[in-house]
């Protein structure tokens, strides 16, 4: 997915927040979110989203404090996530994609942001549909892209991450896949930590399901459930990984 492509989806995430929003009370418990409501699921999107793009708007080459852009918490609304949500689709169709800015992954330019505003936006969307007793639905690619995004950059996260850091092994390897389509990633555990890729090889796990159901689990929204996801091998280094792999 292109950054328009990425940007188009994001305005429509946007508005399925605010709707499933809208049908939620704000003191609503998130399950997904241990200890968050529904209006601190928001506020969080709300400021991010704002945060986002005050950052490119100013193609900001250093991290910028979210509490700048954190003004108007207090009037926390479905109105408030789609004004801010509005403003900053518009400022990433706005910039050249191939400029560059600070980014907290490893693609430090402007399309970092649209992508994963789009996945930020979606998964906090899925909790809230999960707060509502909603099976969360997405676009095959935009949900395995979510989970492309998640795996490209978890290794650089994990250099500053205490439970990432305890991701180490003796060369054990475990896949994720996508059933029915050619999607997998590969992650080997070594003794100074672990490596992601696309290379295939002999696994001693494997986790297999639909793309929203491999990217709920590893994003630890929902449980290993045999109806919807299969795994092969060793059912704990895959409780390893999904143990230690949160990052904020």
């Amino acid at each position: 997915m292109d950054h328009v492509e990425n940007c188009n989806e994001l305005e429509l995430e946007v508005a399925r927040f605010s709707n499933v929003m809208s049908s939620l009370s704000l003191d609503e418990d998130v399950a997904s979110c241990p200890g968050w409501t529904v209006f601190d699921l928001a506020e969080h999107l709300g400021v991010i989203h704002r945060w986002a793009e005050e950052l490119v708007r100013l193609r900001s080459p250093v991290r910028i404090s979210r509490e700048s852009s954190a003004t108007e918490k207090a009037v926390v609304s479905p109105k408030w996530i789609g004004d801010g949500g509005e403003l900053l689709v518009a400022t990433l169709l706005a910039a050249d994609p191939d400029d560059e800015m600070w980014a907290w992954g490893l693609d430090q330019h402007v399309r970092f942001w649209s992508r994963r505003q789009l996945h930020e936006t979606l998964v906090h969307r899925m909790d809230l549909e999960l707060a509502a007793h909603t099976d969360p639905r997405a676009e095959d690619a935009v949900a395995i892209d979510a989970i492309d995004e998640y795996l490209s950059n978890v290794e650089k996260v994990a250099r500053h991450s205490p439970g990432l850091s305890l991701l180490r092994g003796h060369g054990e390897m475990l896949a994720f896949r996508v059933r029915g389509v050619d999607a997998f990633w590969s992650i080997t555990f070594g003794e100074d930590g672990f490596s992601v890729s696309n290379t295939e090889g002999r696994f001693d796990a494997e986790l297999v399901g639909s793309p929203v159901d491999v990217l709920l689990v590893i994003l630890r929204r929902q449980a290993v459930d045999p109806g919807k996801v299969e795994i092969m091998g060793d059912r704990q280094l895959v409780d390893f990984w999904l143990t230690h792999s949160a990052f904020e």
